[in-house]
């Protein structure tokens, strides 16, 4: 008898806890690619424009090394049979010194066009967040998830309407104007200097 009354308040609480948990109003979840919804936007395609530009020279300048390092090495080939083992000694040094230098050449590259969107990421991400914090208030979002990366996030499937990124770009540009300067135009080409006039010959004292 004492086990019965002692089982009976643990029913009743455990009934009253399902039934706060089924009026309890269910929480509102969507997902956003932050980094998508960045570049997405007409500042973030100017923004990535201008980094395109700004790192294609270090593009060609790499190009330039590799054909250069490339050369030298169908050089070698041409030459392992025919030229002096100092030759070919030496050739292969300079061979490993360039490509030492290109591997440092590439990884400076690629540190800077990290910084460079890093900094992208960080200036546009700011206003970003600002018309996703006011979205997800006026639209009654309780979660909203980052699936830019998918190694790191959580969301295994989501239903495509859940999915907000779309909106948050449209709002953006809608509520923002563009503060992002154009890409710079490419510089015309040079014309070459038309040949300078020659000079009237001189006669020559006694000439006829």
């Amino acid at each position: 008898m004492k086990l019965q009354v002692f089982r009976l308040p643990v029913a009743l609480c455990c009934l009253g806890s399902l039934a706060a948990f089924a009026q309890a109003p269910a929480a509102k979840v969507g997902t956003v690619s932050i980094q998508q919804a960045i570049i997405g936007t007409k500042d973030g395609q100017k923004a990535v424009q201008q980094l395109q530009t700004k790192i294609e020279p270090k593009r060609k300048e790499l190009e330039a090394k590799q054909a250069q390092i490339a050369q030298m090495e169908d050089q070698q080939r041409k030459s392992a049979n025919t030229a002096s083992a100092d030759t070919l000694r030496k050739l292969a040094t300079d061979i490993e010194q360039n490509k030492k230098s290109l591997q440092r050449m590439a990884e400076d590259a690629e540190a800077e066009s990290q910084q460079e969107q890093n900094k992208l990421l960080n200036e546009l991400g700011g206003r970003i967040m600002q018309v996703l914090d006011k979205y997800s208030r006026d639209n009654g979002f309780t979660l909203i998830l980052d699936v830019s990366n998918q190694q790191t996030s959580p969301v295994l499937w989501a239903a495509n309407g859940v999915d907000i990124t779309a909106d948050i770009i449209k709002l953006y540009d809608s509520s923002s104007p563009s503060t992002m300067a154009p890409a710079p135009a490419a510089a015309p080409a040079a014309k070459p200097a038309a040949p300078a006039a020659a000079p009237p010959a001189k006669k020559v004292p006694g000439a006829k």
